[in-house]
Formats: C-alpha cells, sequence, structure tokens
C-alpha cells in the first residue's frame, strides 16, 4: 500500500514538473516575442518621427516590416508560436495561480484572463498574417480601432460602453506607468541572479519602457473617451495615430522620439524578463 501511494506521488510530482517546465518554456518565448514587436514598434515609430518611412507604427506595420527580412516567414511562424506561449502560459496562470505574493487571489487569476483573451487575439492576428502574407499586417491599428468604436457606439448604451473602456484604458496605463516607476517588477524577477550592472541595465530598460508604454495606452484611452463624449468613432486612434500624436504637440517631433526610444527600451526589457523572470 505504502509503495502504491509513494509511486502516485511520484508521478504527481512528475506531472507537475514536466506542467512547470512546459510552461516556463511558453512564458519565456511569449516574453521574447513580445520583445520582438515592440522593438519594431519603437523603430518604426523612431522613423516615423524622422520622416524616414511610410510604414505603420503599430503591430500591422512591424509584421510587414519582418516579413521583408531574410526568413521573414520563417521569423514570423516564430513569432505568432511565441505569443501562443505567451497566451497558454497567462491561461495557466488564470487556472493554477501564478507565482509571488497572493498569486492565487480572484483579482490575479482574472487579470491573467484578460491577458490570455488579448493574447489570443494577438497571436491569431500574427498566424494569420503569417500563412496569408498579407502585406497590410493585418491592417491598420487607428483603422481597427475605428471600426470596433463605430460597432460599439451602435449598441444600446454604447456611449458609456465606450466611455467605460477608454477610462479603463487610461486606467490601465497609468497602472503600468507607476509599477514601472515604483519598479514593481522587482518582485518577478529573479535578482539574486543578476550582477550589479545587469541590474542596473535592467532597471533603466524597465522603467523608461514601462512608462513609455503606460503613457501610450493612457493617451489612447483618452481619444476613446473622446470619441464616446462626441460619439464620433473618427476620435478613436489606434497605436499608430496615437504615437504620430506626440509629434504634434508644442515639442514636435522629439517628445515623439523619447516614446519611440522608451517602446524599443520596452522591447529590450522584455528580453531580459524572458531570462529572469520568475515563472
Amino acid at each position: 500500500m505504502d509503495m502504491s501511494v509513494r509511486a502516485g506521488a511520484g508521478r504527481l510530482r512528475a506531472r507537475r514538473a514536466a506542467r512547470g517546465s512546459v510552461t516556463e518554456g511558453a512564458a519565456r518565448a511569449g516574453l521574447a516575442a513580445r520583445g520582438v514587436i515592440y522593438l519594431l514598434v519603437g523603430a518604426l515609430a523612431l522613423q516615423v518621427a524622422f520622416g524616414d518611412t511610410s510604414e505603420q507604427a503599430d503591430r500591422g506595420g512591424a509584421l510587414a516590416e519582418l516579413s521583408q527580412r531574410p526568413f521573414g516567414s520563417v521569423l514570423l511562424w516564430a513569432l505568432g508560436i511565441g505569443l501562443v506561449g505567451m497566451a497558454l502560459w497567462r491561461l495557466s496562470e488564470a487556472i493554477f495561480g501564478s507565482v509571488g505574493q497572493n498569486g492565487r487571489s480572484a483579482p490575479k487569476r482574472l487579470l491573467a484572463t484578460v491577458r490570455f483573451g488579448f493574447y489570443v487575439f494577438v497571436a491569431g492576428s500574427v498566424l494569420s498574417f503569417a500563412a496569408s502574407g498579407d502585406r497590410s499586417g493585418g491592417g491598420s491599428s487607428d483603422q481597427q480601432s475605428r471600426d470596433a468604436t463605430a460597432r460599439a457606439l451602435e449598441l444600446p448604451g454604447g456611449q458609456w460602453l465606450v466611455g467605460a473602456a477608454g477610462v479603463a484604458v487610461v486606467v490601465a496605463g497609468g497602472w503600468i506607468g507607476v509599477r514601472a516607476v515604483l519598479r514593481k517588477y522587482h518582485d518577478e524577477l529573479r535578482l539574486g541572479q543578476m550582477g550589479h550592472r545587469t541590474r542596473q541595465l535592467v532597471d533603466v530598460t524597465g522603467v523608461a519602457g514601462g512608462a513609455a508604454r503606460g503613457l501610450v495606452f493612457a493617451v489612447a484611452g483618452v481619444f476613446a473617451v473622446r470619441a464616446a463624449i462626441a460619439y464620433e468613432p473618427d476620435r478613436a486612434k489606434g497605436l499608430d495615430d496615437t504615437l504620430r500624436t506626440f509629434a504634434d504637440t508644442p515639442l514636435g517631433p522629439w517628445l515623439l522620439v523619447c516614446v519611440a526610444a522608451g517602446l524599443v527600451l520596452f522591447g529590450v526589457f522584455s528580453f531580459a524578463m524572458a531570462r529572469w523572470r520568475r515563472v
């Protein structure tokens, strides 16, 4: 009887170890894929700031840019598979909980579920692009945003729905930025495995990159709120239009340069997360 119990416990530990290894691999592949996208979007935004490109500074533009590189098709499939890994990791967090304090709490599981849905959408768009070879990258994020806003405004209570979604994005942007500035990501990293200089570099990319990412989210949310108030879908902006808005401020293209550089740094930070994040 004891032998049977010990054998059962051994099999359970083996399954948990295997699941942990698969989850960790999926998480690290997903974080690396996220890094590639932010690097490309940031680089495209820098080109926009200096007037050197007509490409969209969004996920579609990034995919189109990647497709033109040597072995572009292979890279696109690898990126899509990596994002599938990110979605599966978030799903595992929603089901089993995440590492760290309160990882099994309802709010953490709900956040993981939202992230899972988001990355399912992103992975699907990347894989669809890879399969079709559509040079548009699946369409402009600006047009997609306007179309989605128009459909939402037609629903009963559509203005309130779009307005609430916009406020939620503004709050999410602020939350992302504040957490980055306060270096809350330290709770998720294996800091003991980093040298002093490495930790400093990770902090530069994490703080600057997270702040830039949060700012972009918040500004996009403001445009959604304005679209709801005015009942005009065209006031909603996708990532490309949101980034171009920074160049229309009194600071001119230099604000866009700073934000774009921040997105590049967030891409680098994502690679650091892929290496040192606790999963």
